[in-house]
């Protein structure tokens, strides 16, 4: 599994919006110029959460984006499967049914078991433990 840059920077976008919760509603371009990703990019991943409820949005010139919930409530999972579809390794692991080779299959455990390790790992890691863990790592980090 490999995740795309449309995963990456849908990630990147909204751990932004998530440390920018109390600014109100943020314009897509200051999230592209502080996440120095394309403007157009992102106006390309915008419509996945504005059509999943993840967003809330104000169109104009005071308009922008805004997180939904709060960010405990949004896992990397959820946003993952949203942007790249399905997570499986291999077709098989999520839908087995699919596969005439299933029933006689050696190695479908290994793939469904790979399955179930990647899924329980991102859906336990919430936009707000990613904000906590990077500000924890900052503030040990000092000099004298």
């Amino acid at each position: 599994m490999k995740i795309s840059t449309k995963g990456r920077y849908a990630l990147r976008m909204l751990l932004d919006l998530a440390e920018h919760q109390n600014c109100g509603f943020v314009a897509l371009k200051d999230i592209a110029k502080r996440q120095n990703i394309s403007k157009k990019y992102l106006e390309q991943i915008i419509p996945i959460f504005n059509s999943s409820g993840i967003l809330k949005t104000i169109r104009g010139s005071q308009g922008g984006y805004q997180l939904a919930k709060t960010p405990d409530k949004y896992t990397v999972g959820e946003i993952l499967r949203l942007t790249e579809g399905s997570l499986a390794p291999i077709s098989c692991a999520e839908e087995p049914t699919e596969c005439e080779r299933s029933g006689d299959c050696a190695m479908l455990p290994v793939w469904q078991g790979l399955y179930s390790v990647i899924n329980e790992y991102l859906n336990g890691i919430t936009l707000q433990d990613i904000l906590d863990q990077h500000r924890q790592r900052y503030m040990n980090d000092y000099v004298i």
